[in-house]
């Protein structure tokens, strides 16, 4: 196993590719791990990592001039989910015959802004069920998977396959939270819901300061008595006792004048 030092990218062959490319050529080195790239010092349009043990494609410096990376032949199950921060202008990135295999182990692809040209052959995730769909779906800005062009109807198929199953799944999430079959609400969430659906009635002795407060008479303790009481349940009761001295009032009222009545009619005589 080779590291990819300082003095292997510096040792390393360099030359301007069939597309008038500056290319670095790191090939078939067993490098197994990718690290000190700051030494190419970004002076590279292409980099060649074919051939080589790599596992994981991560640690980039920040590469503004990358624009395509080879890294067929290697061992990779991992890639950077944020990768996209560090190659802005990767183009072109080739990783057949890695190792693969989930349909969300390409996902943080979708981070590289301008990647157009993606061969993942000789990979187990392109056995999945849909994989092209799934990979055109996540990555908007290919134009060729595999060395096929993507076409407007794969794009429009993927659109309609994908897009149902992301309704469905976060549907299914917010259902979840919303309630979990078997979960019992905690006492507190009980207790809320009891004071906000019952409302507490005053006690005699509140209810009694309370007509104190109405006659102008207070007592030492009221602030005691009308301290706890609820505020609706003090404009209730308030109302309540308006209402019974009004109804006492036309009671008496209607007595007064059926006694009145009563002594003006006259005494009948009595018979001799």
């Amino acid at each position: 196993m080779v590291r990819l030092t300082a003095d292997l990218v510096w040792k390393s062959p360099h030359f301007f590719n069939a597309v008038k490319e500056r290319e670095l050529d790191l090939r078939g080195n067993k490098i197994a791990v990718m690290e000190n790239l700051g030494a190419t010092e970004d002076q590279f349009d292409t980099i060649d990592l074919s051939d080589n043990e790599i596992v994981k494609l991560e640690n980039f410096p920040y590469l503004k001039r990358l624009g395509t990376l080879l890294i067929n032949n290697n061992r990779i199950t991992r890639i950077n989910p944020n990768i996209g921060e560090f190659l802005p202008k990767l183009h072109t990135l080739v990783l057949t015959n890695n190792r693969l295999i989930n349909l969300v182990e390409i996902d943080p692809l979708a981070s590289l802004p301008n990647l157009q040209f993606l061969s993942l052959l000789d990979n187990n995730i392109t056995k999945k069920p849909n994989y092209r769909l799934y990979v055109i779906h996540k990555l908007k800005t290919l134009r060729v998977l595999d060395f096929k062009k993507v076409k407007a109807k794969e794009r429009l198929e993927a659109k309609n396959l994908f897009s149902s199953k992301e309704v469905e799944e976060e549907a299914q999430k917010e259902s979840a939270k919303t309630f979990t079959p078997g979960e019992t609400p905690t006492d507190t969430e009980t207790a809320e819901e009891d004071v906000s659906q019952k409302q507490v009635a005053p006690t005699p002795e509140q209810i009694t300061a309370i007509k104190a407060l109405k006659s102008g008479q207070l007592p030492a303790d009221f602030n005691t008595l009308v301290g706890n009481t609820p505020s609706n349940s003090i404009q209730e009761t308030n109302e309540s006792t308006v209402l019974n001295s009004e109804n006492d009032a036309d009671v008496k009222s209607r007595d007064v004048t059926e006694h009145d009545k009563d002594d003006d009619e006259p005494v009948p005589m009595e018979q001799e």
